[in-house]
């Protein structure tokens, strides 16, 4: 996915905007603001401004404005650069609203015009009692149970595909491996919001050649996947980055149940999956060697719904329309996908896909995207 993160980053609570082009649009859709007791980021290409520094702990929106000539990404980061909530791909002149749950602490918040590097920072403070209160609606915290258990059996059931998409690489067949490789990726793009929030497992196992930072090996799934489709060939080095790749997604098994899950982060969660689909999808550049993105496409749309449905009681009930719509537009999405699911149950290659087709599913994502970015504020517990 994105590994766009320095090693440092980690955590959770993402929400995306889609591609450039659809990242413009999405933001003014879903900046209503004027929420009076909202946090106004204002982001240039030089400067981070918050409106305010201090605020109380609870719900919290932080509206912004990129008022520069480069995307940019807002951060809000906890101790050692854990990130409490963020949203990505904000285009120049356009805006955004990112609704989230803060703790009592001490932050930053983080504006990336261009989005790279640390971020120019603003230290904040935000006020009240300390640790998490129990969501008001018991129907939340029930859904914040459930879908850690979701995100566990995830992971679990990750170890076994990548450690036989590894055994191939180790017995040198190039074949089987690449039939393990789509299937092995599964679990990990179902909860990839979960998954990227532990400090260097994204970076170590999800980065692409081209977001690559200076000083960083490039190592995980994208690196064995251009040795398997582009080099046709299997050395020492991919059998031993094989081996890295399983002990690195152990690592995050282990740490599912130290994620910081919320029903806000939850709902962005879902909305971050679908951007992942409209900005590295259905371009084509995650998987751009085995063009296996029809696959990462669907446990995208798969992890997603699980968020919403979770959500979904509490959705229904205070915004019965928005239901409605998110039901009706997953259906759609479903059912394009379904076009493109063969008999042996993988998917027709993407660089088959033609650029109209590419359009359909960007017509889709788009339709889909736009209101779940209104889940979050759906559920929140006022």
């Amino acid at each position: 996915m994105s590994a766009r993160r320095r090693s440092t980053a980690a955590a959770l609570l993402t929400l995306a905007v889609a591609t450039a082009a659809l990242a413009g649009c999405a933001a003014k859709k879903d900046d209503k603001a004027g929420d009076a007791d909202a946090v106004k980021v204002n982001a240039t290409d030089s400067a981070c401004e918050v409106s305010k520094t201090t605020f109380p702990a609870g719900h919290v929106v932080l509206d912004i404005s990129n008022k520069g000539s480069k995307t940019t990404e807002v951060y809000v980061y906890g101790e050692g650069d854990k990130i409490v909530t963020e949203r990505e791909n904000i285009g120049p002149g356009t805006k955004a609203s990112i609704n989230a749950e803060i703790k009592a602490g001490s932050y930053e918040i983080a504006c990336k015009p261009g989005m790279v590097g640390d971020g120019i920072r603003q230290k904040i403070t935000v006020t009240g009692a300390s640790g998490s209160a129990a969501p008001a609606d018991p129907r939340l915290a029930g859904a914040v149970d459930a879908y850690r258990k979701y995100a566990q059996e995830q992971a679990d059931a990750t170890i076994p595909a990548v450690e036989a998409f590894a055994g191939a690489i180790k017995a040198g067949d190039l074949e089987k491996a690449k039939s393990l490789y789509a299937p092995s990726r599964t679990g990990w793009e179902r909860t990839e919001p979960v998954a990227e929030s532990f400090g260097d497992v994204d970076p170590k196992t999800d980065t692409r050649e081209d977001k690559v930072e200076q000083g960083q090996k490039w190592t995980g799934w994208h690196r064995l996947e251009k040795a398997l489709w582009a080099d046709a060939k299997i050395g020492d080095e991919e059998k031993t980055l094989a081996d890295q790749l399983v002990a690195d997604l152990k690592d995050w098994q282990k740490k599912i149940p130290s994620a910081e899950i919320t029903a806000t982060s939850m709902a962005n969660g879902a909305k971050e999956l679908l951007d992942e689909v409209a900005t590295n999808k259905i371009t084509g550049e995650e998987d751009r060697y085995s063009h296996t993105d029809l696959a990462d496409f669907q446990a995208n749309v798969e992890g997603a719904q699980k968020a919403y449905e979770l959500l979904k009681p509490v959705a229904a009930e205070k915004d019965p329309e928005l239901s409605k719509t998110l039901d009706s537009e997953f259906t759609a999405i479903n059912a394009l996908l379904a076009k493109y699911k063969q008999a042996d149950g993988t998917f027709t290659s993407y660089d088959k896909v033609t650029e109209a087709e590419r359009k359909a599913f960007s017509d889709a994502v788009n339709s889909l995207g736009e209101p779940l970015s209104k889940l979050a504020a759906a559920v929140v517990v006022k």
